[in-house]
């Protein structure tokens, strides 16, 4: 009997042992589980210390599209587009455009193709007899520096109907502007697409490809001190006064589009950037 109790009482101290350990590690992950759930989602990237930011890029790229908007988000090697099925056009591309990037020698590529696996993709026959330009929203020329990525800016899921008094006037005229200024600043995030929005009453070929009216674009310079950024609203037509008149404020692009840009950066910064509009500034930098 004595060593039955013996080895009862043995049990019983390991048991309890046992059931103090779990205790102390169910405590240790409440803690951080209130920890982690009062953490905030943002990246871990704080200003440096001349005011510049350090995140990733992939993360600045990062759109939080307008919910009223069909998206599918496609993953290219140089551009993120959020693709909408229903309009045959994307929501929006984004990119970054460093330095370097702006002094590839690729050739480009100027054949234009559906991606099958994109449900919606538009055709490029589409555009055939439109009255209407294949417009690049990520422009082939900040591509130079790779020919894959060259190549995928001329898929469908990239492209919308532009009048080509804009492809070829104040849209181009911009995408120079902002490969002048990435050579200026070390690199850019660049963020635009088709206002859709808007009431679209007008479609183009077999698959009825929404032409828009509006298209939007926002820039941010991450590196620079501080960190600067800029949007524009241009009409899918002749641009009155050039691209510096439909210069406005990344909030106000957000306001019109629905979309939320640039929400990896500290909200200090964020507001700061997303409020301002100097297109002088932003334009003559040196």
């Amino acid at each position: 009997m004595a060593k039955h109790k013996k080895k009862k009482k043995h049990n019983t101290v390991s048991f309890g042992r046992i059931l103090a350990v779990c205790a102390l590690l169910l405590i240790m992950a409440g803690i951080s589980h209130l920890v982690a759930h009062d953490a905030s989602d943002r990246p871990s990237a704080l200003p440096d210390d001349n005011g510049s930011v350090r995140i990733p890029a992939q993360e600045l790229m990062k759109v939080v599209t307008n919910p009223a908007l069909d998206s599918r988000l496609l993953n290219y090697k140089a551009m993120d587009v959020s693709f909408n099925p229903r309009m045959h056009e994307p929501n929006w591309v984004a990119w970054e455009l460093t330095a370097d990037e702006t002094n590839g020698d690729i050739k480009r590529s100027s054949q234009f193709y559906s991606d099958d696996s994109v449900e919606g993709c538009a055709e490029t026959y589409d555009y055939l007899y439109s009255g209407y330009d294949r417009g690049h929203m990520a422009p082939a020329g900040d591509m130079k520096w790779d020919a894959t990525a060259m190549r995928e800016t001329f898929c469908m899921v990239n492209i919308c109907p532009q009048a080509k008094v804009l492809n070829t006037g104040a849209w181009k005229r911009l995408e120079e502007k902002c490969r002048s200024v990435a050579r200026t600043d070390s690199a850019i995030i660049i963020i635009c697409g088709p206002v859709l929005t808007d009431t679209l009453r007008d479609f183009i070929g077999d698959n009825r490809v929404a032409v828009p009216k509006r298209f939007f674009k926002v820039i941010l310079s991450p590196y620079t001190t501080p960190v600067r950024g800029i949007g524009f609203i241009m009409p899918n037509d002749r641009v009155k006064g050039g691209m510096q008149a439909t210069a406005v404020s990344i909030d106000e692009v957000e306001r019109i589009t629905g979309h939320d840009f640039f929400s990896a950066l500290p909200d200090s910064i964020e507001l700061a950037v997303e409020k301002e509009c100097d297109f002088n500034s932003w334009s003559n930098r040196r």
